[in-house]
């Protein structure tokens, strides 16, 4: 199995050289891409001297912030072409453990989505506003109730995908972002019949206080589980014309 960690960065300086080699000491067949979307403050170059440093890093320079939805779909493709079986998304600020990733790789044998779940066992989350909690909480419970998923944390951002499910997708065709982003991707691999689990994590905000989500984000968001929901149905009534 040649696993690829997907990580994109925007002014991650001071947290990716650190995490790309707890990463790459967790298993010798790891690889690391690095998604930069032009950071100032430096993260791109130093990303290219971890990849000067190992044939198991590599690095995607894109021109500005172009959006996380955009971000990761470059980078799955730059992936696949790597040559990786499994592909995990996750963040660059250490919210997500790097310690779990074996136990995705242990998961994918039975699934083809592991999914880290802040809400399989409860609420997981440290740092985070009582405000952003719920927001997040709430999404999943909307999630679930307007498309029928049954995943406890349809939002989250730390993910494990088998390369079929991948390949099986139209990433051309998913333009949504944030926690959208996150929704739609999951949803696209239920409508084909994967199999989905998760696995417990501890969510922990190093930026407690701050959230990169907008009302644009949040709006997208609540709009995407019915585009979700009814473009499903429409492919039911109309199987000739469903793409």
């Amino acid at each position: 199995m040649k696993p690829v960690v997907v990580i994109p960065t925007y002014n991650e300086r001071d947290n990716l050289e650190r995490l790309a080699r707890q990463i790459l000491a967790l298993d010798e067949r790891v690889h690391l891409l690095i998604v930069d979307d032009n950071s100032p403050d430096g993260t791109g170059e130093l990303a290219d001297a971890l990849a000067r440093e190992s044939a198991r890093v590599r690095v995607l320079h894109r021109s500005g912030k172009l959006g996380l939805g955009s971000a990761y779909r470059e980078g799955f493709r730059v992936a696949l072409d790597w040559g990786a079986d499994v592909v995990v998304e996750m963040d660059a600020d250490f919210s997500h453990d790097p310690a779990v990733l074996p136990l995705f790789f242990e998961k994918m044998a039975e699934y083809d989505l592991v999914i880290g779940s802040r809400y399989l066992n409860g609420v997981s989350v440290v740092n985070w506003p009582l405000r952003r909690l719920m927001l997040s909480y709430f999404a999943s419970v909307y999630t679930r109730a307007i498309t029928g998923l049954s995943i406890s944390d349809c939002t989250s951002g730390f993910k494990c995908f088998s390369r079929k499910v991948l390949e099986s997708i139209d990433l051309s065709r998913v333009r949504s972002d944030g926690y959208s982003f996150q929704i739609e991707m999951n949803y696209r691999c239920v409508e084909r019949g994967f199999k989905v689990g998760e696995v417990p994590i501890i969510f922990i905000d190093r930026h407690a206080g701050t959230s990169k989500m907008s009302k644009r984000i949040v709006r997208e968001a609540v709009l995407m589980v019915w585009k979700l929901k009814l473009g499903t149905v429409c492919r039911r009534l109309c199987p000739a014309g469903g793409g």
